[in-house]
Parts: C-alpha cells; sequence; structure tokens
C-alpha cells in the first residue's frame, strides 16, 4: 500500500489519481475513470470531483492501493 501525501484538507479524485501517477495529466482522469474500476474506502467511485481526505483508501485496478495521508 503507498502513501499520498495531501498539504490541504481534501484532494479531488482527479488530482489525487495525477499526484498517484495513475495518469500523466488533469485532462485524462475523465476518460481514465469510465475505463478504470476505483474503489474508495470500498465503495465504487468514478467521479473526479470526489473529495478524498486523510484516511481514504483508494483501490485502481490495474496500479496499487493508496492511502491519503495529510502532512
Amino acid at each position: 500500500m503507498n502513501e499520498v501525501n495531501i498539504s490541504t484538507e481534501y484532494i479531488a479524485l482527479g488530482q489525487f489519481l495525477k499526484l498517484a501517477g495513475c495518469i500523466d495529466t488533469g485532462g485524462q482522469a475523465k476518460f481514465f475513470l469510465q475505463e478504470t474500476k476505483i474503489l474508495i474506502n470500498g465503495e465504487p467511485d468514478n467521479r473526479r470531483g470526489r473529495k478524498l481526505y486523510h484516511g481514504d483508501r483508494v483501490e485502481v485496478e490495474g496500479f496499487d492501493v493508496f492511502t491519503v495521508v495529510k502532512s
């Protein structure tokens, strides 16, 4: 499991995917979310604006399991 550090209260799922290295640009998020299964705390979600907070667990199919950590 990888940790993704954020310095703000929350991060949007689209921004998170870029920070985690799953996509190269924010513009790819829409298409990536349509084609890739994402579980947030065990629940499926594909909204790029979904807010992720410290402690959230994000599973990205074909990549890894990540935990959001506020630094």
